[in-house]
């Protein structure tokens, strides 16, 4: 069982969550925490072997931490996902091996495309893909009719595996906190529309790829997984797209595990992440 708590911080709170625990002769097997100063904010991840009702652990455990905190018991072990893509199918086809082998660590309910590109290789694993075009129709038109799918399937998460369109606000408030994003660069470096061909019209001599929670800024939401790899002048921006796809791949695959393992907390645009 996996505990996960978030609260303003003050003495005694390690103290107070294990004896709460100890209490009800539960055995901790893993407990990260961590203390940001700056803010005053605590955070805890705390797994137990044995599992119990999480009601009764979660109103005790409110009774001894201060009144606004977060506490989430048990979160469902297997998270369920919807993914958005448009043509490229690399992050897509990672996903859909590790759901067919059962290494995901999540379901993937189903796959939306604003173009059909993708659609054979969601049929090869058996995986609803849904059609969404963006052309011909207003942009508000095109997410409602996206908004209406992702609703068939209640996800706790929308991944946008190059997902190539901007989002609204409107939008992503629909979904607050649940909206995952792969972006092909190091950022805050290189945000927005093409950053292979900024990243090398800048003589940079390191890519990257990060992985982020989606917010009405673009590109700027909390960071939940980065990587970089080394480049040097020889490489065309061509070569800098080939070789940032398996780090695209990489990074999503890791912050997805971080998620779906509830191992990330965000606050004030910023994230925990215990690895």
């Amino acid at each position: 069982m996996i505990i996960v708590i978030q609260c303003i911080d003050r003495v005694g709170l390690v103290a107070a969550i294990t004896g709460v625990l100890a209490a009800q002769q539960l055995n901790i097997i893993s407990l990260r925490e961590h203390v940001d100063k700056a803010e005053n904010r605590f955070f805890l991840r705390v797994q137990v072997e044995q599992e119990v009702a999480p009601a009764p652990i979660a109103n005790q455990l409110r009774a001894v931490l201060p009144p606004e905190a977060v506490i989430v018991v048990n979160p469902l072990p297997e998270k369920r996902v919807v993914v958005m893509v448009t043509k490229e199918y690399h992050c897509l086809a990672d996903m859909l091996i590790r759901h067919y082998f059962k290494t995901l660590q999540a379901s993937i309910q189903a796959v939306i495309g604003n173009y059909n590109t993708l659609q054979d290789i969601c049929d090869r694993f058996e995986v609803p893909f849904f059609h969404i075009s963006h052309e011909g129709i207003y942009k508000e038109t095109f997410e409602q009719k996206i908004s209406e799918q992702i609703g068939q399937f209640t996800p706790d998460y929308i991944v946008l595996a190059k997902f190539m369109r901007i989002l609204s606000p409107a939008f992503v408030a629909k979904f607050p906190g649940r909206i995952i994003n792969i972006h092909h660069s190091f950022l805050p470096a290189f945000a927005g529309a093409n950053p292979y061909r900024q990243a090398f019209e800048r003589g940079v001599k390191l890519i990257g790829a990060t992985a982020h929670f989606v917010t009405n800024d673009l590109d700027e939401g909390p960071i939940i997984a980065q990587q970089i790899i080394p480049v040097s002048h020889s490489l065309t921006a061509a070569d800098m797209m080939r070789a940032g796809k398996e780090i695209e791949t990489a990074v999503l695959a890791k912050a997805l595990r971080l998620v779906v393992d509830d191992r990330v907390f965000v606050y004030n645009n910023k994230t925990v992440v215990f690895e």
